[in-house]
């Protein structure tokens, strides 16, 4: 491979006319195989570093967070009460809560609509009078749904920990009767990764007369054909029911208790459990209408109808909680896997839980990115919170929890988007629009206290930035300038082009370095820490370490214009793009500055990304 390399001075700052510039420390910069998008910066689980933060009420301000952000978020969460553009053909849910916290901070907790808005009728649902709902509140009991897998995944870790259960022995040598059905040598990574092979779903509830010949089903039920231990990504209720069977053997409880004793005793989520009592129902919010179970409108107890039939707790469903309840689960988690002195994982643990095991199957199953348990990395519902190590879940009841551990931020939505009907469509547009909204809210320190470009957060979108030079590149021209990006990998792009008649464009060869103070030390996917990605079709795509870079391009002769095009899908999104201090020198003329005048479209000066937030200093 042959290399060219070039140092670069290390003060901020303009250069002279015909000399390089660049910001934060040396850097020697190799120009690589090009061919790929600059982007995919690597932060592993290791990179992160845990606080030990209380949860505490606070503002936005507080938190050194972006008020407007903050503040927008009740009346998007209000906005989905009612059909929108996005999900038009009914209310996206019946009611919700929502809690947002930052450093502990909590900047965010609020309720919209109702926890019951719909009956049962004879002649089938019905929309309550207003007078007769029951509002949704902060302190709303939801049926988490899949969450839940989350509870069953941590105590089974507590059992890794305790030299009880090897993550890579077999699930057969505590629960004989899962070797069944091909089963004999999935793993209880396997499980935990999704990756065994079982079917996603099975109806036992209504296949199977009792709650013992159900779990028996469930158990032994065989692996699809043509399948193999950690050769595929198929998300499955089944394996999660397993765990829960496997808990209850291993520690000699019944896994409501197995819970209650190794997560929500500990860390005094008092609201949160299974099967919640009848004397609780009006804090209760319903979930769906299901008459071809004889269940009616379903309130009270759990939604999911094999959890149900399987007595209300089952590894996969069944835990109802609040909020607040939820929030110090998250910190716990946040925090290292500690709250207030009770720990409930080690920080080792918690690290192993969220490396992405599945990463060798993500060219064929795109969506398989997980941990032990954890969902990473989800763009489709943590849109500007994801970053490779963001981890969550989300619930089929209308439920999610996304956990930035690099913001140290997370934010919880409970709804009952199932109530009346599940068929009225997902929750995943409002959960994206509530996490895209807090991410906003998140500043990004400038380097210079300047007004960078930054583009809108707009989907199915092209957005240009174009600028002049002010003559006609020659044969030396060399063009700079700072960026920050973080864009869904791959869907939305930024390209660097030129043109020489303002009509026909070319992308560019581009090469980044990273700058500044770092929060974490991600090294640029293929290349050494502190040397550069580069590309040969000017795009740059995915994760970008959540600070600024340097971007060199040899501007080809007779360009007489640059432009930076911002492409979207109809998805979700990033953070987005921020460029500052483009710059295009040749032999001690300038032919662009940072005062130079851009034409943009979809872009915007931006000064709120360096409010709230202490100032950028080498």
């Amino acid at each position: 491979m042959k290399e060219r390399f070039i140092l670069y001075q290390s003060t901020y700052g303009e250069a002279l006319m015909n000399k390089w510039w660049m910001v934060g420390p040396a850097c020697v910069i190799a120009l690589l195989a090009a061919g790929s998008p600059v982007g995919a910066v690597t932060v592993t689980p290791g990179d992160l570093m845990f606080r030990h933060d209380v949860l505490r009420p606070g503002t936005a301000r507080q938190a050194g967070l972006l008020t407007e952000h903050v503040a927008a978020l009740p009346d998007i969460a209000a906005s989905y009460l009612r059909p929108t553009p996005d999900h038009p053909d009914h209310p996206t849910y019946a009611g919700a809560t929502v809690l947002a916290a930052h450093h502990g901070i909590v900047v965010s907790r609020f309720a919209v609509g109702a926890a019951v808005r719909y009956a049962a009728h004879d002649t089938g649902i019905v929309e309550l009078p207003p007078e007769e709902r029951i509002p949704a509140r902060t302190d709303t009991l939801w049926d988490l749904a899949s969450i839940s897998k989350l509870f069953t995944t941590i105590v089974v870790l507590q059992q890794v920990e305790a030299g009880k259960v090897s993550l890579d022995e077999p699930v057969a040598t505590h629960v004989p009767e899962f070797a069944a059905g091909g089963k004999a040598t999935i793993t209880v990574r396997h499980l935990l990764t999704h990756t065994s092979g079982l079917p996603a779903f099975l109806p036992f509830y209504s296949h199977y007369p009792t709650p013992g010949e159900r779990l028996t089903a469930a158990l032994t039920t065989p692996v699809t054909a043509a399948t193999r231990p950690g050769g595929q990504y198929v998300y499955s209720d089944i394996g999660l029911i397993s765990l829960g069977v496997l808990i209850e053997r291993v520690t000699g409880k019944s896994l409501a208790e197995a819970v209650r004793d190794g997560v929500t005793g500990p860390l005094g989520m008092r609201d949160t459990g299974y099967n919640p009592s009848p004397s609780l129902r009006n804090r209760i919010a319903a979930t769906e209408y299901q008459p071809y179970v004889n269940r009616g409108m379903v309130w009270g107890s759990v939604h999911d109808e094999n959890a149900w039939a399987l007595g209300g707790a089952a590894g996969h469903a069944g835990i109802f909680s609040t909020a607040d309840d939820l929030a110090i689960l998250c910190q716990a988690l946040l925090d290292g896997g500690i709250y207030r002195h009770h720990r409930i994982l080690s920080e080792g643990m918690i690290r192993q839980a969220l490396v992405n095991y599945n990463a060798d199957l993500l060219p064929e199953f795109p969506d398989s990115a997980r941990g032990l348990g954890f969902e990473l990395a989800k763009h489709s519902y943590m849109d500007g919170m994801a970053s490779p190590v963001t981890f969550g879940h989300t619930g089929f009841t209308g439920t999610s929890v996304v956990i930035d551990p690099l913001d140290h931020s997370f934010l919880i939505m409970l709804s009952n988007r199932v109530h009346p009907d599940r068929a009225w469509g997902a929750s995943t547009v409002a959960r994206r629009a509530l996490a895209r909204a807090f991410a906003a809210a998140h500043p990004i320190r400038e380097p210079s206290g300047g007004t960078p470009w930054r583009t809108e957060l707009r989907d199915n979108a092209a957005m240009t930035l174009t600028a002049p030079l002010r003559q006609a590149a020659g044969e030396k021209a060399k063009g700079s300038f700072l960026l920050w990006y973080d864009t869904e990998p791959v869907h939305d792009t930024l390209t660097i082009e030129s043109s020489s008649d303002g009509v026909t464009w070319t992308p560019l060869s581009i090469t980044s370095c990273p700058v500044g103070p770092r929060e974490f030390s991600p090294p640029v996917l293929g290349a050494e820490d502190g040397k550069p990605g580069t590309t040969s079709d000017g795009t740059v795509s995915g994760f970008g370490g959540r600070r600024w870079w340097t971007v060199t391009v040899d501007v080809p002769p007779g360009t007489i214009e640059l432009r930076f095009t911002y492409r979207t899908d109809s998805g979700s999104q990033g953070r987005g793009i921020l460029l500052d201090h483009l710059r295009v020198v040749e032999e001690g003329v300038v032919l662009a500055s940072p005062g130079t005048r851009l034409a943009a479209d979809g872009w915007q000066p931006s000064r709120t990304s360096g409010t709230g937030a202490e100032p950028w200093t080498d």
